[in-house]
């Protein structure tokens, strides 16, 4: 008797998922499906992305449910189309010899006739997103009137996507006796008032400890300056030349940003944002699912539900604010047992955010030097050999132009030939990292406040803060664009709503402010003055945009 068989279920679903290469239920499907076949009280399971959720909840679902009645019995809500479309794949395969079930999916960005007339025809089971579920709801197309089973899928993601408002609406039409199965693989504050508002005495059941990282995950930084981010990012993809990974920004623009650079500079890579068509971003999933992309760029938001295997590494370009975002990013990877690598770009003024995600996830981060020209030289040639060694060779293709070849190579030994080929694919590589420099922040480069003794600070104003996107790392950015010279010391910078304040060795006020005037982030026209009687840097609550006192006194004369 198999492990799967000891559970219960149906001979139905075990054949059908020992077609699909079920072997050993995973630790969360080993406690919950048994606790689902055997009692009706609420569950909260916790446990990370790709631990096999799905079919925790999926199977004990097709086991229960009444195949002779087409009535919705089971809702199942998820954050996202790309989880939508994964959990009805996953349970259409699950009930392939289950003769008379019918699972329907319900998101937005699609056609909402289609899933009206699905709907009209019956199904026991809807997957749907929480915004297109409450519209069939309200358009009294999907009754949940009577269903027996509420699964609430990633439902810390559904809470952070802002879809509060529509679960609570969803949940005040559903039955108030009804088994309801909550799955997160965080348990924040508001998960927590979640389930004293819906859940009913629920049991528990945790794989792994609570807001935990995965096990099987190494965790490295790499300490550079904001400037050098980019940079650092390249190395590290031409450092691990086989990686699979998705590459993790704060902002939309940052994700575009980074993702044309990137492509431009020749790695195969593209962007995955909150700016593309449903069609487009259709398009960029599937060429990364099937590993036509090596490198995927995107924000949090754009990739919650895309749901991939045997990833290599995730790679945070920017920290997250949330720490319980990185838990998310970095489970990703190091799935279904195997080893994965989760590496962040940290610069000097995100230490303190990364001390708080190793102290939430309990891992201890490991400092990786940012790897040198010769380093990475290697890594690539080795690299080449091994492609070489590896190609498959159809003889009857390549020996008629043996000749014309073994013409043109002749005078030259094996040895040389061997030389020229490897240069023809590796002199780029030589020729961009010749003299590449160290980007490695070393302890000797970190600032402390000692340092300003002996640099005289401008204080200026910017009118820019975070309602136009503006941060530390991007006005950093700015100061490099215009000034066009490095290691310039920048003091305190304090992002406020709509105007900023911060601090640049005054040597380069004038040429600073000057430059700036033919600038713009996101369309907006900057404008950068100097503060005057600037107040001291730790009363920066106490700050205030400068005030354009002599343009206020015209305006009075004229009125």
């Amino acid at each position: 008797m198999t492990a799967f068989e000891k559970t219960g279920i149906r001979p139905e679903l075990l054949t059908a998922i020992t077609e699909m290469g079920f072997e050993e239920p995973t630790p969360i499907q080993e406690k919950t499906i048994p606790h689902l076949l055997n009692n009706q009280n609420d569950l909260i399971a916790l446990a990370q992305t790709g631990t096999g959720k799905t079919a925790a909840f999926g199977l004990p679902l097709l086991h229960n449910v009444d195949l002779k009645s087409n009535d919705v019995q089971a809702l199942i809500l998820c954050p996202t189309r790309e989880l939508c479309l994964q959990i009805s794949r996953d349970l259409d395969a699950f009930s392939k010899y289950l003769k008379g079930s019918k699972n329907i999916s319900v998101y937005g960005g699609a056609d909402i006739g289609k899933q009206i007339r699905d709907l009209r025809k019956g199904g026991q089971i809807v997957v749907g997103t929480p915004g297109r579920v409450q519209d069939l709801i309200r358009r009294k197309v999907l009754n949940v009137g009577k269903i027996r089973w509420l699964v609430l899928d990633e439902a810390d993601e559904m809470l952070t996507m802002g879809f509060k408002d529509e679960m609570d609406a969803i949940l005040a039409e559903t039955p108030a006796i009804k088994q309801t199965l909550l799955f997160s693989a965080t348990m924040p504050r508001e998960i927590a008032e979640m389930t004293r508002k819906y859940l009913h005495s629920p049991d528990e059941i945790a794989v792994g400890r609570r807001n935990a990282g995965a096990e099987n995950v190494e965790h490295h930084y790499y300490l550079v300056s904001a400037r050098d981010k980019y940079l650092t990012l390249k190395r590290i993809a031409d450092n691990y030349p086989n990686c699979y990974a998705i590459v993790f920004c704060r902002t939309r623009m940052e994700t575009r940003d980074v993702a044309e650079k990137f492509m431009a500079d020749g790695y195969n890579a593209d962007a995955l944002h909150g700016d593309l068509s449903q069609a487009q971003r259709d398009h960029v999933m599937s060429k990364f699912r099937n590993k036509n992309l090596q490198m995927l760029v995107a924000t949090d938001v754009a990739a919650r539900g895309l749901d991939v295997n045997n990833l290599s590494h995730v790679i945070n370009y920017s920290l997250p604010d949330d720490p319980e975002v990185y838990i998310h990013r970095s489970g990703r990877t190091g799935r279904a047992g195997k080893s994965g690598i989760s590496v962040s770009i940290v610069h000097m003024r995100e230490t303190g955010k990364l001390k708080k995600i190793e102290k939430l996830s309990r891992k201890k981060f490991e400092r990786k030097q940012v790897p040198g020209g010769e380093e990475i030289c290697k890594v690539q040639l080795m690299h080449l050999i091994d492609r070489v060694s590896q190609v498959e060779v159809d003889n009857s293709k390549i020996d008629p132009y043996l000749p014309a070849i073994m013409k043109k190579l002749e005078g030259l030994d094996s040895q040389e030939v061997l030389k020229r080929f490897v240069s023809v694919e590796f002199n780029r590589f030589l020729a961009y990292y010749k003299d590449a420099r160290d980007l490695n922040v070393q302890a000797k480069e970190k600032r402390s406040f000692d340092k300003r003794k002996s640099v005289e600070f401008s204080r200026l104003f910017i009118n820019a803060g975070k309602k136009q996107n503006l941060n530390a790392s991007r006005l950093l950015g700015l100061i490099n664009d215009n000034l066009r010279r490095k290691n310039i010391e920048i003091g305190k910078i304090d992002i406020q709503r709509k105007f900023s304040f911060f601090e640049i060795d005054s040597r380069y006020e004038e040429e600073l402010i000057k430059s700036m005037k033919k600038s713009k982030i996101d369309g907006h026209k900057l404008e950068v003055e100097r503060v005057a009687n600037p107040p001291r840097s730790e009363n920066i609550a106490s700050n205030r945009p400068p005030k354009p006192r002599r343009k206020a006194k015209r305006n009075r004369q004229r009125r």
